[in-house]
């Protein structure tokens, strides 16, 4: 199936909550001059880390990363924003969709999407072992 023109999102925006927003500083760059993927991943990491604090109100942990796609390099200086979607929470673990957007001015004009993927973190206790989420509202 084609796409057709109406199909194509001429104005995309980012799905999910500001989950960390950073620089993109010198010592962070590839043989290439652009940042690295790997430190990419880091910030990405980091959000959704960030992000499972308020369903777990404790310790988690990364147990796995899943379909990270880089979709654009990243320049030194730009301002780096993770945006962090939470689709999926279980007994202790939760998957969360994060999505990497650039700008080079604090406004955020001229966003583009440089990288997106999936990040699973389970729920541990005080002695690193998995626990269960309690997703019960305190009154």
């Amino acid at each position: 199936m084609a796409l057709k023109k109406d199909d194509i999102d001429t104005d995309p925006q980012p799905v999910g909550e500001l989950a960390l927003q950073t620089l993109a500083m010198p010592r962070d760059t590839n043989a290439n001059g652009d940042i690295f993927g790997g430190w990419l991943v880091s910030q990405m990491d980091l959000a959704a880390g960030i992000a499972t604090k308020q369903v777990t109100r404790g310790r988690s942990a990364t147990v796995a990363i899943k379909n990270v796609s880089f979709l654009y390099p990243v320049s030194v200086g730009a301002i780096v924003t993770c945006y962090a979607d939470i689709v999926e929470i279980g007994r202790s673990s939760m998957h969360i969709d994060i999505e990497v957007w650039i700008s080079n001015s604090i406004n955020q004009q001229g966003q583009r999407k440089v990288a997106e993927g999936q990040f699973v973190f389970v729920a541990i206790d005080d002695n690193g072992r998995t626990r269960r989420i309690d997703l019960q509202v305190k009154s």
